[in-house]
């Protein structure tokens, strides 16, 4: 039957012949925009855990966390491959032997047959790409993910990004000669952005050499300084209809081969503010793909 966008777990299954599991990591990273260098805080959507899970800190090391992950993946899923997900915070920002040696960490035997290394546009440079280039050359599925949010200068500044769309392009022409695949963090529903200025980012998008879009709604957790324009009547979220809308478009408007990765985000347990819907990752999944259904949007491009 025709699948409605080109998922990820389509992708793993055609490259490795089964389910692959990816295991988030926190390796206890921080951000040019949290230490300083570039500003202190964060994003404004961001707080102290910075999208991670806060392992590190609880005590259990980066193979600790692995093993941990892998027996869950093969409990739950009965997955036997699994992909190493540096996802906290900017897991390019250290000095580069540093970084080669928590990469390694992970790699803790032939299940694992893969690395994804989320990061920040700002946090690649030419010796990063050949190290995160070196895994591939040994077997390994390498991605590369970047937190791009918005191609509007106003919107990066406005959400205190600490960087410009210039840099996520320098970044992209970076790791593509290294031949490596991108994965770009997109975020719907930011504050002074309307559909226009959130589809004209997914439109750019689909004009550049990239090979994977993570769609998030902006939803609102403790801790953050979205929380207080929140509480100030300064914010407003979309409602679900809304989101599930703008993503049914935006998948519209993506080249057939690029990989969906994600959907709709996934707030940590006790963390959400706003909106409520958010904790309904299945609900809005499922909205989405009614809505791509009804008006037949990129139906029919991929077929299982």
């Amino acid at each position: 039957m025709p699948l409605l966008y080109y998922s990820l777990n389509q992708f793993l299954k055609e490259r490795f012949g089964e389910r692959v599991q990816k295991i988030p990591l926190d390796a206890g990273f921080t951000c040019p925009n949290r230490d300083g260098t570039k500003g202190r805080g964060g994003c404004i959507y961001c707080n102290a855990l910075g999208s991670g899970t806060g392992a590190l800190k609880e005590g259990l090391s980066i193979r600790e966390q692995m093993l941990k992950g892998m027996e869950w993946g093969a409990r739950r899923y009965r997955a036997r491959k699994f992909i190493a997900y540096f996802q906290a915070f900017s897991n390019t920002y250290a000095p580069l032997e540093v970084l080669r040696a928590r990469y390694e960490e992970a790699l803790i035997d032939a299940r694992v047959v893969g690395l994804a290394v989320g990061t920040r546009p700002d946090c690649i440079t030419e010796e990063i790409a050949r190290l995160l280039a070196s895994y591939k050359k040994r077997g390994l599925l390498v991605w590369v993910e970047l937190g791009l949010q918005s191609v509007h200068n106003t919107t990066l500044a406005r959400i205190n990004r600490g960087h410009t769309f210039e840099d996520f392009l320098t970044a992209l022409e970076i790791l593509k000669r290294q031949d490596l695949l991108v994965c770009v963090h997109l975020i719907l529903g930011l504050p002074g952005e309307g559909p226009l200025e959130m589809l004209e980012t997914v439109k750019t998008l689909a004009s550049l050499p990239v090979d994977g879009v993570k769609f998030h709604e902006l939803y609102v957790v403790k801790g953050s300084a979205l929380e207080r324009l929140y509480r100030a009547g300064k914010y407003q979220p979309l409602s679900q209809g809304e989101y599930a809308d703008l993503v049914a478009e935006a998948l519209a408007h993506l080249p057939p081969q690029v990989v969906i990765q994600r959907l709709t985000g996934d707030p940590r347990p006790g963390e959400l503010v706003a909106p409520a819907w958010a904790a309904d990752k299945s609900g809005t999944r499922k909205l989405i793909e009614e809505i791509l259904k009804q008006r037949s949007l990129y139906q029919g491009k991929y077929h299982s």
